[in-house]
C-alpha cells in the first residue's frame, strides 16, 4: 500500500537539501496502467469538493495511478495548492510543498513554484513565499505578479513597491495585472507621487484603458486624497459599464464624509442602467452617516428586500452598521437575528451600537452571547466590551476583560491599552489605572491625556499635575483635553496660582478654543475668585449655554445667588436656550435665596420647554420649593414624579425635616423601604436631622443601628454629629457628651460644635467649656465655630475669653458672618443686615418696626430678653441692638409691602434668637399675618402666635 500524503510533512526545504523524514518509508511506486480520465475528475475534485476528500482522491491516485501522475505532475499537484490557498490550509500546503520536493520530480517546475508563491501568499506565510520565490531560476511575469500581489495582500505594500524598482532595473516588462497591485499599494501608503508614475507607465504600455487598470487608477488617487484626480479620471472613462468603477467612486467619497457625492453617484448609476452589486450597497450604505441620511437609508434597504435577492454578509453587516448610527439599535437586532451567517464584524457591529447607545447592560450580555457562539472577539470587540464595563463602574468585569487581552495579546495595541485605562479611571480604580498605563509599550497622546484625565477626576490631582509635568518634559504636545484635566486637579486643590499659571499657559500656546475658556470660567469660580470669573466670561466672544452656565453655577457655589438670577435673566435675553443643567443651577440659586415668586416663574418655565420629565429637573424643583417654604408644593412634585429614584426620596425626607415634620420623615422613610429602594448615607443623614429638629431620640438611636446593621454603611462623623445634635437639644446632654467619648472615631469639630450649641441652649457649662476646649485645639478654620465658643463664654460673663476667641480669628484670617435677612416683595430680593440703614425706604421701615414693637408691648406683653445679647453693654443698648436684628427690620419691610392676609417669607443665614423668635410669634398673633421663617438650621411657620417647631430648635 502507498503511503497517505498527510505522513509527509516537513519544513520548507531547498532543492539541494534532502528531506530527514527518519519514521517514514518512501512512497512505492507500483506500475498500473494509466486512465487519463483520472485527472479531470481531480480537477473538478479539488474544485468542488472540501480538502479533506480532495487530499483522499489525491492518495487513491498515488495508490492506484502513479504512472500516470508522473506525466502531469503539474495537473496534479496545481489544483491541491489552489484548494489550500482558497481555504488557508498554510499546514497542508506544508505538506503538498514537502511532497514536491521529496519526489524530487517537480521541485524545478516553473508553474509549480509559482502556485507555491500564490498559496503561501494566502495563506499568509509571506516569509515561504519569498523564499520560493527567490529559489526559482527562472520567473515569469505571473510569478512577479504573484509574488507582488503576496506583498500587498498581507500588508507589506513597502515591500511591493520595492519589488516595482527591482522589476523596471531588471527589465521585466508589465502586464495589465501588475499595474492594479502596484496602485494598490501606492494607496495603502498615500504615495500619491509614486502613483502618478505608475499611471505614467500605464499610460505609455496602453494599460490605462483597460478596465480594471483604470479602476485601480481611480481606486489609488481616490485613497491618495487626490478625490479631484480620480473623478477626473471616472468621467474620462469612455466605457463605464463595469460596476468596480462606480463603486471606485462612491468608496472614495463615502470614505471621507462627502455623503451627497457618494450619494449622487449612486442616482448616476441607476440611471446609466449599470447592475449594482453588495460592494456598491455596502458603499452606499456606509455614506447615510447619520440621522438625516434615515429615509433615504431605509429606502435602499426597501429596495434589497424588494429584489428578493438574499443578503450577504457583507450587506447586512451594512445594514446593521447603518442603523446603529441612526441609534435605530431595534431595527438593527431585527437584520441580525434574521442573519443565517455572521462574522465577528457583524457581532462588533452591534456591541458598538449598544455602547453608542448608551445600553452598555445589553452589551455585556451580548458580548456573553458572542462567546458562546465559539467566535473570538478581536480586539475591537474588546474595546466596546471595556468601554461598557468602565461605563457601568464594573470593575470585576473590566478586570476579566483585561485578562482576556493580556492572554490574546491584545493589550499591546494602544488603542486596547488607553481603554484599558479609561475603565479603571472610570470604576475609580487609578492603582490599576497607572499599572495599565505603564505597562503599555508603545503610548501615544490619547494615552497621556486618558490617564491625566483620571486622577483628575479621581482626586489624584497631585499625580494629575506630575504627570502633565513629565510630558512637558517630553516634548509632547499639550491640547485643550488636557489642559481641561488639569484645571480640573487645580480647583480640586483650590490652587488659585495654578489657575493662573494654565490659563497663561494657554494663552501663549493658543488653547482658548470655546470648551477651555468655560473650563477656565468654572476653574476661577470653583477658586472663589469671582473678579476673574467674570473678566473671563467677558472675553469669551461666542458665548454658548456652557459659558452661561458656567457663571450661574460658580455665583450659586460662592453664595451669590442673587448674582446667578442677573445673570440667568441677561441669559434669557440672548437666543440660546437653557438646558437641565442651566435649570437645576439657577433653582438651586432661588432656593438659596427662598424667593418663591421666582421659583414659581421658572417652574412654569419649566413645564413650557417640556422638561419635567427629567429626573434632574423634578428633584430641583421639588428641593426649591421646600427650601422656600412651600411644603405642600413639595409634596405635590414629589407625588407626580413618576419613577422615583432615591435622590427625590431623600430629598423629600430632608424636606420633611427641615420643616420639623420629622413623623412625616420617617414614614417616608418606611415607605421607601417597601419600595425595595436601598437608602445611602445621604437618605440618613437626612432621616437623623428629621429626628433631631423633632425631638424623635428613640427613633435617631434606632436608625444609627439599621444603618450599621442592616446596610452595612460606617456612619460619617456627621451621621454622629446629628444623633449628637437631637441628645442635646433634647437636653441629653450627659448622654450626648459620653456618646462623643465612646466614638470609634475621633470626634470631628462639627461633633463637639453640636455639643457646644447645645450647652448653650441649656446652660451647661461644665460640658460646655469641655466641648469648646475641643473646638480650639482642633484648630477649626470655621468662623461659626468660633463665634460658638465666644458667645458661650459670653453668655457666662467671661469677657477676657471672649476677646482671646476674637484675637484667635483674627489671626487665623477668618471674619464672623454678619446676620442677614432677606425678602422677596414686588418681583425683586431685599437684604437686611443688622442696624441696617442702607435701605431707600430706611425711615418708613424703622418707623414701621417702632410701632410694631410698641403694639407688641402693650397688646402682647412683648419683654426684651437681653440675654440672647452676647455683647458687654449696658441693658438699654442690649434692648436697642434686639430691636434692630435683621429678621425684625424684614418684618416691618414685608408688613408695609405685602398685602393683608398674604404669608411673609423670610430667610436669614443664621440661627433665630430666643428674643426674635418670641417677637415673630407675637406678630403673627397680633398682625394676624403667617410668617414662614428659614434660619441656618430650619423653617419656622409662625402662625396665630405659635411656632410650628414648638420652641424646639
Amino acid at each position: 500500500m502507498a503511503t497517505s500524503i498527510s505522513q509527509f510533512y516537513c519544513p520548507l526545504l531547498s532543492p539541494d537539501t534532502k528531506p530527514r523524514v527518519k519514521q517514514y518509508p518512501p512512497l512505492n511506486i507500483p506500475k498500473f496502467s494509466p486512465c487519463r480520465t483520472k485527472i479531470p475528475f481531480f480537477k473538478e475534485t479539488c474544485r468542488q469538493s472540501t480538502l479533506k476528500y480532495a487530499f483522499r482522491s489525491f492518495t487513491d491516485l498515488l495508490t492506484e495511478h502513479v504512472n500516470l501522475l508522473l506525466g502531469n505532475l503539474d495537473h496534479v499537484y496545481a489544483p491541491l495548492l489552489e484548494l489550500c490557498a482558497t481555504e488557508k490550509a498554510l499546514l497542508q500546503g506544508q505538506q503538498i510543498h514537502a511532497h514536491i520536493i521529496k519526489s524530487n520530480l517537480a521541485w524545478n517546475s516553473m508553474f509549480l513554484n509559482t502556485k507555491l508563491v500564490f498559496m503561501y501568499g494566502k495563506c499568509g506565510s509571506i516569509l515561504n513565499a519569498k523564499r520560493v520565490f527567490d529559489k526559482m531560476c527562472e520567473r515569469t511575469i505571473f510569478t512577479w505578479n504573484v509574488m507582488m500581489g503576496s506583498y500587498v495582500s498581507n500588508g507589506e505594500p513597502l515591500q511591493a513597491l520595492e519589488m516595482y524598482r527591482e522589476m523596471r532595473f531588471l527589465g521585466v516588462p508589465f502586464d495589465s495585472y501588475t499595474f492594479p497591485y502596484l496602485l494598490k499599494a501606492c494607496g495603502t501608503v498615500e504615495d500619491l507621487r509614486c502613483g502618478a508614475e505608475i499611471h505614467g507607465l500605464a499610460i505609455k504600455g496602453g494599460n490605462d484603458s483597460i478596465i480594471h487598470v483604470a479602476n485601480s487608477l481611480v481606486a489609488m488617487y481616490a485613497k491618495c486624497n487626490d478625490l479631484s484626480g480620480a473623478r477626473k479620471l471616472f468621467d474620462r472613462m469612455n466605457d463605464r459599464s463595469d460596476v468596480v468603477s462606480w463603486n471606485s467612486m462612491i468608496s472614495a467619497y463615502s470614505g471621507i464624509g462627502r455623503c451627497i457625492d457618494a450619494l449622487g453617484l449612486f442616482r448616476e448609476i441607476q440611471k446609466a442602467g449599470v447592475a449594482a452589486n453588495s460592494y456598491t450597497i455596502v458603499a452606499v450604505l456606509q455614506a447615510c452617516e447619520d440621522y438625516s441620511f434615515m429615509k433615504l437609508g431605509m429606502e435602499i434597504h426597501a429596495a434589497i428586500l424588494k429584489s428578493g435577492e438574499l443578503l450577504d454578509v457583507y450587506v447586512a453587516n451594512a445594514l446593521v452598521a447603518m442603523y446603529v448610527r441612526f441609534g435605530k439599535m431595534t431595527e438593527a437586532a431585527v437584520i441580525f437575528n434574521k442573519m443565517d451567517e455572521k462574522d465577528i464584524v457583524t457581532w462588533n457591529s452591534m456591541l458598538t451600537g449598544f455602547i453608542q447607545n448608551g445600553l452598555y447592560s445589553e452589551a455585556l450580555q451580548f458580548f456573553y452571547d458572542l462567546q458562546d457562539t465559539g467566535l473570538k472577539p478581536d480586539q475591537v470587540s474588546v474595546i466596546s466590551i471595556v468601554v461598557a464595563s468602565g461605563r457601568l463602574g464594573y470593575l470585576l468585569n473590566g478586570r476579566e476583560i483585561h485578562a482576556y487581552a493580556i492572554k490574546n495579546g491584545f493589550d499591546y495595541n494602544v488603542l486596547v491599552g488607553n481603554t484599558l485605562v479609561d475603565m479603571y479611571a472610570k470604576c475609580c480604580c487609578m492603582i490599576y489605572a497607572g499599572r495599565a498605563f505603564d505597562k503599555m509599550p508603545n503610548k501615544d497622546f490619547i494615552s497621556s491625556t486618558t490617564i491625566v484625565a483620571g486622577y483628575a477626576q479621581n482626586n489624584c490631582h497631585i499625580e494629575a499635575l506630575e504627570l502633565f509635568r513629565e510630558v512637558q518634559m517630553e516634548g509632547m504636545d499639550v491640547d485643550a483635553m488636557m489642559i481641561g484635566s488639569i484645571l480640573l486637579a487645580c480647583t480640586g486643590l483650590k490652587c488659585l496660582i495654578l489657575v493662573k499659571e494654565i490659563h497663561g499657559y494657554t494663552i501663549r500656546r493658543g488653547l482658548s478654543d470655546p470648551v477651555l475658556q468655560n473650563t477656565i470660567v468654572g476653574a476661577y469660580g470653583e477658586c472663589g475668585t469671582i473678579d476673574y470669573m467674570s473678566r473671563m466670561f467677558e472675553s469669551i466672544e461666542c458665548k454658548d449655554i456652557v459659558s452661561w452656565t458656567s457663571m450661574i453655577s460658580s455665583y450659586v457655589h460662592n453664595g451669590l445667588a442673587n448674582e446667578a438670577l442677573e445673570v440667568f435673566y441677561s441669559f434669557k435675553e440672548t437666543t440660546l436656550e437653557p438646558d437641565s443643567i442651566t435649570l437645576v443651577s439657577i433653582l438651586s440659586a432661588v432656593a438659596s435665596l427662598s424667593t418663591l415668586k421666582k421659583g414659581k416663574e421658572i417652574h412654569g418655565f419649566i413645564i413650557r420647554k417640556g422638561f419635567m420629565s427629567e429626573k434632574s429637573i423634578s428633584n430641583a424643583l421639588m428641593d426649591m420649593y421646600a427650601r422656600c417654604g412651600s411644603l405642600d408644593n413639595a409634596c405635590k412634585i414629589f407625588i407626580c414624579t413618576r419613577n422615583k429614584g432615591l435622590v427625590l426620596w431623600t430629598a423629600m425626607i430632608n424636606a420633611y425635616g427641615m420643616h420639623g415634620r420629622g413623623e412625616a420623615a420617617v414614614e417616608l422613610f418606611l415607605r421607601m423601604k417597601d419600595e425595595k429602594l436601598i437608602p445611602d448615607h445621604i437618605t440618613f443623614l437626612a432621616l437623623l436631622y428629621a429626628c433631631s429638629h423633632s425631638g424623635l431620640i428613640d427613633e435617631g438611636k434606632r436608625f444609627i443601628e439599621i444603618m450599621k446593621n442592616d446596610y452595612q454603611l460606617e456612619p460619617w462623623p456627621e451621621h454622629y454629629a446629628c444623633l449628637v445634635d437631637l441628645l442635646g437639644r433634647a437636653n441629653h446632654l450627659k448622654e450626648a457628651y459620653q456618646f462623643v467619648k465612646s466614638m470609634q472615631i475621633e470626634p470631628t469639630p462639627e461633633v463637639w460644635c453640636a455639643l457646644l450649641g447645645a450647652c448653650r441652649v441649656h446652660s451647661n457649662k461644665e460640658i460646655g467649656e469641655i466641648a469648646a476646649q475641643k473646638l480650639l485645639d482642633l484648630d477649626i478654620d470655621n468662623p461659626g465655630n468660633y463665634a460658638l465658643v465666644s458667645n458661650l463664654f459670653a453668655a457666662s460673663g467671661r469677657w477676657e475669653d471672649v476677646e482671646g476667641v476674637r484675637m484667635k480669628m483674627k489671626e487665623s484670617g477668618l471674619k464672623k458672618n454678619p446676620g442677614c435677612s432677606w425678602i422677596e416683595v414686588g418681583n425683586k430680593v431685599h437684604t437686611f443686615l443688622a442696624r441696617d440703614k442702607s435701605h431707600p425706604e430706611c425711615d418708613k421701615i424703622y418707623q414701621k418696626l417702632a410701632q410694631i414693637t410698641e403694639k407688641l408691648v402693650r397688646e402682647g406683653g412683648y419683654v426684651a430678653q437681653t440675654k440672647f445679647v452676647l455683647h458687654n453693654l449696658g441693658e438699654e443698648e442690649k434692648v436697642q441692638m434686639l430691636y434692630e436684628h435683621s429678621e425684625r427690620l424684614a418684618i416691618a419691610y414685608g408688613l408695609l409691602g405685602t398685602a393683608k392676609g398674604t404669608p411673609i417669607r423670610i430667610t436669614k443665614n443664621l440661627r433665630v434668637c430666643g428674643d426674635c423668635h418670641t417677637f415673630c410669634r407675637l406678630v403673627s398673633k397680633l398682625f394676624e399675618r403667617k410668617l414662614i421663617v428659614r434660619d441656618a438650621s430650619r423653617f419656622h411657620h409662625f402662625e396665630d402666635g405659635a411656632c410650628s417647631c414648638g420652641d424646639f430648635w
